[in-house]
């Protein structure tokens, strides 16, 4: 799935995107522990039956602004699974809820380097165009991360983080089927 525009649904939604859930993994897979975010995604393929009807997942890499425009489309909600870096031990699983305000920092002005995209700069964008273009922007965005070990050049995740993909996998399950459950904000 790497690199793909391809997106799995697992089911049927509603048709203007109250029921969609999109699941995307960032990263570089050429920059080891970078490639986090698309290895679970790639696992979570592996294990559609267990997600919830209206779950998508998407192998985004490193093209933000494809997931932005995308997420226009019409998404109750996000979960972006990427490295966070926040001095832990490598391997450390993080649950962020960035809620569905645009981020307070945003990145100053200058071009715009689609191949190095945060998620804050993915989100920053996302407001940006919907202020421009309109579009439907989700109710919740949630980012399951975790601490990386190494972002070298290079094929293939550090041992403390490829040994953490698959209770990476089981926190985006979890929380999309609590998402599924519980009514959204009105």
């Amino acid at each position: 799935m790497t690199g793909s525009d391809h997106t799995e649904p697992a089911g049927a939604a509603e048709p203007d995107g109250t029921g969609r859930v999109l699941v995307a993994g960032v990263g570089n897979v050429f920059l080891q522990d970078d490639g986090f975010g698309v290895e679970t995604v790639r696992r979570l393929s592996a294990r559609m039956p267990e997600l919830p009807p209206g779950v998508e997942l998407m192998d985004v890499g490193i093209r933000g602004v494809h997931l932005a425009y995308r997420l226009l489309e019409g998404y109750r909600t996000l979960v972006l699974v990427d490295l966070v870096g926040r001095g832990g031990t490598p391997g450390t699983l993080y649950t962020i809820d960035v809620g569905p305000q645009a981020p307070s920092e945003r990145p100053g002005p200058g071009p715009l380097d689609t191949h190095a995209m945060d998620p804050a700069t993915v989100l920053a964008l996302l407001h940006d165009l919907h202020a421009g273009a309109g579009g439907t922007l989700p109710d919740e965005v949630y980012v399951i991360g975790c601490e990386p070990g190494a972002t070298d050049e290079g094929m293939g995740l550090t041992p403390p983080v490829a040994a953490v993909v698959d209770a990476a996998a089981d926190l985006v399950l979890n929380l999309v089927r609590r998402d599924s459950a519980v009514p959204q904000r009105s």
